[in-house]
């Protein structure tokens, strides 16, 4: 049985294995430099689909369906779906696997949902509860800025600290046996808000959480940055990035150059004209399922941090004058 380790942290006796992942991304995302590791690049916007939405929807569904066949799975033997995006009432996802006859739960961490459905698939497998899992999330540009921001057809300018919202969904399957880098410990984050209140600013919002996670998990393993070969935040951006590492210095951690963050890797800053990068459900999904299941299958990558990051902001709530409440989840991956 899992058992915890210190204040947060739950180490996993039968440490599920991440069986196999897949990525499906949008026409930006496969411009980028992680292009060739993605399963498929879609060029059209739409997927082939009438609207945004379903074409998020879309893209979930296909990656689910490529990470099954590379796990050697079927969805009859998949004992339950985690997932999550960041439309109203988790559509993308809900949409999605409506004809998957397959048991699901719909989560939102905001972009913190990839590494929140591992924990907790992870934890389900732990506990017997189940033999196998899908875990998955999305995110589309067009679905998220007419939700979040302004219609596409307002053409509103963008402030230096925005971040490009990911058009991807990844998804992986855990599994109880078989071959693969395993789970070995989690760490769930707590809510922590700094009192950020610039809805272009989610890095900002979303770094002290990641801090707060990151140094909760090292107090509770005894572990220090060097025993891990990465430690990866889902989309704080480069802005995020510089503000978690002085944030982590404040607590007499130095990342030094074991950091690095999906949103900064999924696109190419300087040429792609995202601002401070990736952001989105669907930006560590993809990240993950694709790029970095293929660096441990190459032997390049032993154990990881993965730490995806949200911001649980609200449009009706920010423009009540609310702050952005930020949250992460670590989740320990060993070869």
């Amino acid at each position: 049985m899992a058992k915890r380790l210190g204040q947060q942290t739950i180490v996993l006796d039968k440490q599920p294995i991440v069986l196999a992942g897949a990525a499906i991304v949008g026409r930006k995302e496969g411009d980028g430099p992680l292009a060739k590791y993605f399963d498929e690049v879609v060029d059209d916007e739409y997927a082939g689909e009438k609207t945004f939405e379903a074409a998020e929807s879309r893209l979930m569904r296909d990656a689910f369906i490529k990470a099954l066949e590379k796990s050697g799975k079927a969805a009859k033997d998949i004992n339950v779906i985690l997932s999550g995006d960041l439309l109203n009432q988790c559509t993308a996802a809900s949409y999605a696997f409506r004809d998957s006859d397959t048991p699901y739960l719909g989560l939102f961490g905001a972009c913190s949902t990839m590494s929140e459905s591992m924990l907790i698939g992870s934890i389900l497998i732990d506990s017997g509860a189940a033999d196998y899992v899908a875990c998955a999330a999305s995110s589309h540009f067009c679905s998220a800025e007419r939700q979040f921001r302004f219609p596409l057809e307002y053409g509103s300018q963008r402030t230096p600290t925005a971040q490009w919202t990911v058009t991807g969904a990844g998804t992986v399957i855990l599994g109880k046996d078989g071959q693969g880098p395993r789970i070995t410990c989690v760490t769930p984050g707590k809510i922590i808000d700094e009192g950020i209140k610039d809805a272009n600013n989610m890095g900002a919002a979303m770094s002290p959480a990641a801090c707060d996670t990151i140094v909760q998990h090292l107090q509770d393993t005894g572990r220090s940055v060097d025993d891990y070969d990465l430690i990866l935040t889902g989309d704080l951006g480069s802005f995020g990035s510089a503000m978690l590492r002085e944030l982590t210095v404040r607590n007499h951690i130095d990342l030094k150059s074991k950091h690095n963050d999906c949103g900064m890797m999924i696109f190419d800053l300087a040429r792609q004209g995202v601002d401070c990068g990736g952001s989105g459900c669907g930006c560590s999904a993809a990240v993950f399922s694709a790029y970095i299941l293929e660096q441990f299958r190459l032997g390049l990558l032993k154990r990881i941090l993965f730490i995806a990051t949200g911001a649980l902001l609200s449009p009706t709530r920010t423009q009540q004058g609310e702050t952005i409440p930020g949250i992460a989840h670590a989740v320990c991956v060993e070869a």
